[in-house]
């Protein structure tokens, strides 16, 4: 036991608040092996539970409010918290629980996957949480990292052209986001562009060649999760989405000819592990 005043060595703490995924592809089954896969030490405070494999949702039950705020503040007040994924929500409520969470943690590094559809098609929120959600966890978050799908709900239009990004990526910061990482893979073509856009201005165009593969469920999820271990483990913004999207495309080509279910199948998380970190104090 440590008992002088130097901090004891700990792990890079990341905790994911999202939704459940049975069949292990998305969710916080992705993100905790996301976590694992980049060094750190994950911790969830579970959303929703949902009934799903690689052909789509089955259903979806909710996890009452005040036991989401339990999870929350259990793994807060005792183990801490270097940096945040929050993904499902499913309903205002919820949205309104963990921003509520975030502001009296101070939780910082928190990156916002505004999960709305999954890569089945199946619609994963109401409507009206799209609004509570914009106006509550924007303006908290570090980044925030829509597809075009979810971005153009976000912004009542849709965006359906390369050229379209830059005035896409400037309206979410208008909305109170301080950086936003605009994903284009929806897209066609043969490259995928992404595109980085910072409150100062600053336009990262982010461009890489697109993997042939039905084994894209949890892309998403995983793409938000490896920017909040990045994070954790002390890079900056910039950086973290940079390595989040090496480790991504990594992932997705490792997996890409791997069957598993018979629908969209998962990214292969662990082609590269690295070992669990330990950061001095």
């Amino acid at each position: 036991m440590n008992h002088s005043n130097t901090p004891a060595p700990r792990y890079a703490r990341v905790l994911s608040i999202a939704g459940s995924d049975s069949g292990g592809g998305a969710g916080i089954q992705a993100d905790l092996k996301t976590f694992s896969a980049l060094g750190c030490y994950g911790m969830t405070a579970i959303t929703a539970i949902t009934a799903q494999n690689t052909q789509g949702v089955r259903a979806i039950h909710g996890v009452p409010p005040d036991i989401l705020r339990a999870q929350i503040d259990a793994v807060v007040e005792d183990i801490g918290v270097d940096a945040v994924k929050i993904g499902m929500l499913h309903a205002p409520e919820v949205v309104q629980v963990v921003a509520e969470a975030i502001r009296r943690h101070r939780l910082p590094s928190v990156v916002l996957d505004p999960v709305m559809v999954a890569t089945s098609g199946d619609r994963l929120i109401a409507e009206e949480t799209v609004g509570t959600l914009v106006r509550e966890l924007f303006p908290l978050a570090a980044v925030v990292t829509p597809n075009l799908d979810e971005a153009g709900w976000l912004l009542g239009r849709p965006i359906t052209g390369e050229d379209e990004l830059d005035a896409a990526a400037g309206d979410l910061l208008a909305l109170g986001a301080r950086a936003a990482l605009l994903k284009g893979g929806h897209l066609p073509g043969e490259r995928v562009v992404d595109l980085l856009a910072l409150r100062g201005g600053e336009r990262r165009r982010l461009a890489s060649a697109r993997i042939a593969t039905h084994n894209g469920h949890g892309t998403g999820c995983t793409l938000s999760s490896a920017i909040a271990a990045h994070l954790a483990l002390g890079l900056p913004l910039v950086r973290a989405v940079e390595e989040a999207r090496a480790y991504i495309l990594g992932a997705i080509a490792a997996g890409a000819d791997v069957r598993t279910g018979h629908g969209h199948g998962p990214l292969n998380h662990g082609y590269a592990p690295q070992p669990q970190r330990i950061l001095e104090g």
